[in-house]
């Protein structure tokens, strides 16, 4: 069958379906799944899981028509990335024309501060999250709201709720998350700095404005000495800036200024917001955008949640080839027709089975027989020789109903370790003992963190 390459939408829907299932199953329609051909294959392959995932998913989403109630997260963050734009603008134009006074003077470095201070100390701040892997300073505070608003957790909850959640989850936390809210978090400051820029060039063009500085604290040398490290990148680029005179002619209360000064200042301030300012949060954009890009190509289902693990089992069901070892003496006399039972296809043939502390009420499959059971350090010793020297797949069984604490999972490491191939493990249960789905999923996590591949668990 040809896998198709997903896209990270794909994943996301198919995550908001484990979701929805884990916790509705019993409300939904599953007349479109029953009719899903079966497919079997000798190993375990990501991209065909996938495939068939987003089949069923799709069959799921027809037959309960739930495509607006997983649309529907999407166009919450939209709104509230528009809301977070607009706030951006109108913020930049208070910002702008609170730093301008209503006399016909500008007060330059007060109005560098206003509309770059707080853009800097964010772009630092997000530099430093990225930097250290801080969630919190890489996001920025408005994104993270703008994430936070729509989210919310309920005792009972619908079906666009749960579907909300497994959104936020997929598109808002992680790596992924991360290069999300940095992309609006920088959207936002450009869209604040190019509100602030728009109006000065606008107020510019409609009034004749002085501009001045002036310092209390600073040396008198202190500000104009700043105008000239500021102005050596725009002279680079051809921009005329104020030169030591005018700088200095400029101060609160020395003399009016000519055509040429009020000329230089003002490309001296468009040149400042847009070099120090605008560009850098385009790079920093253009960075997040190529990473968001990237962390959604990378993403990957977590195949040890105890949802995957049971559909894997379901839809992609081990095909055991069989072949005649042992020629049959009898084999031109028609035999006795006879019922047999199913065999289980999941567990690999020639397995040789080793149990891990069971007791005699735990019971293995009528399939497989336990060569032996480890309780002690000589059995455990014994089985360490015996593993090394397999030539066919190892089983190790353990009690689900038990709880994987760190000596089992240490025994299991050190077994895995020391086996020649990558092994499986069966979970075996009994009637006495049922087995919660959050023990169940410690198991999951023990695999991983043991190296067992999530295709080669098995539950029983």
């Amino acid at each position: 069958m040809p896998v198709n390459s997903h896209t990270f939408a794909d994943l996301v829907r198919i995550e908001q379906l484990r979701k929805i299932e884990s916790a509705k199953a019993a409300e939904l329609s599953y007349d479109g799944v029953k009719n899903m051909p079966s497919s079997a294959s000798g190993d375990f392959n990501y991209a065909e899981f996938v495939d068939r995932l987003a089949i069923r998913a799709g069959h799921l989403i027809r037959d309960n028509a739930l495509e607006d109630a997983l649309q529907q997260p999407r166009r919450q963050f939209v709104r509230a990335r528009r809301i977070c734009l607009a706030l951006a603008v109108i913020l930049g134009g208070l910002a702008a024309s609170q730093a301008v006074s209503e006399s016909s003077t500008l007060n330059i470095y007060w109005l560098l501060a206003v509309l770059l201070g707080f853009n800097t100390l964010s772009l630092l701040l997000w530099l430093s999250g990225i930097a250290l892997n801080l969630q919190s300073l890489s996001s920025g505070i408005v994104a993270q709201l703008a994430s936070w608003l729509p989210y919310r957790h309920k005792q009972d909850p619908a079906i666009p709720s749960l579907a909300s959640h497994a959104w936020w989850e997929s598109c808002l936390t992680g790596n992924v998350g991360k290069w999300r809210i940095s992309v609006l978090t920088h959207q936002f400051w450009l869209t604040y700095l190019s509100a602030g820029l728009v109006l000065l060039v606008l107020l510019m063009l409609a009034k004749q404005y002085n501009f001045i500085w002036g310092t209390t604290l600073l040396p008198d040398s202190a500000l104009p000495g700043l105008t000239q490290m500021l102005g050596t990148p725009l002279e680079g680029l051809g921009l005329k800036i104020p030169d030591n005179p005018q700088t200095v002619a400029s101060r609160v209360g020395v003399m009016k200024q000519d055509a040429e000064t009020r000329t230089a200042w003002a490309t001296f301030l468009i040149g400042a917001v847009l070099v120090y300012g605008l560009l850098p949060r385009l790079l920093v954009l253009g960075f997040s955008l190529l990473m968001q890009k990237w962390s959604e190509h990378r993403f990957k289902l977590d195949l040890y949640l105890p949802y995957y693990i049971e559909l894997r089992q379901r839809l992609m069901a081990r095909e055991v080839k069989a072949a005649v070892i042992d020629a049959d003496p009898h084999a031109g006399v028609k035999p006795k027709e006879v019922e047999r039972p199913p065999e289980n296809v999941a567990i690999p043939a020639n397995a040789q089975a080793f149990g891990i502390e069971l007791d005699e009420a735990t019971h293995w499959p009528d399939s497989v027989t336990c060569r032996l059971n480890i309780i002690d350090q000589e059995s455990h010793d014994q089985a360490m020789a015996l593993i090394k020297n397999l030539n066919s797949p190892l089983l190790l069984g353990v009690a689900a109903h038990r709880l994987p604490d760190r000596g089992v999972q240490r025994l299991i490491k050190e077994l895995v370790d020391g086996c020649p191939a990558k092994p499986w493990l069966i979970l075996l249960s009994k009637p006495s003992a049922p087995v919660t789905s959050a023990r169940e999923f410690a198991w999951f996590r023990l695999a991983e963190a043991c190296g067992i591949p999530a295709e080669h668990v098995i539950t029983r």
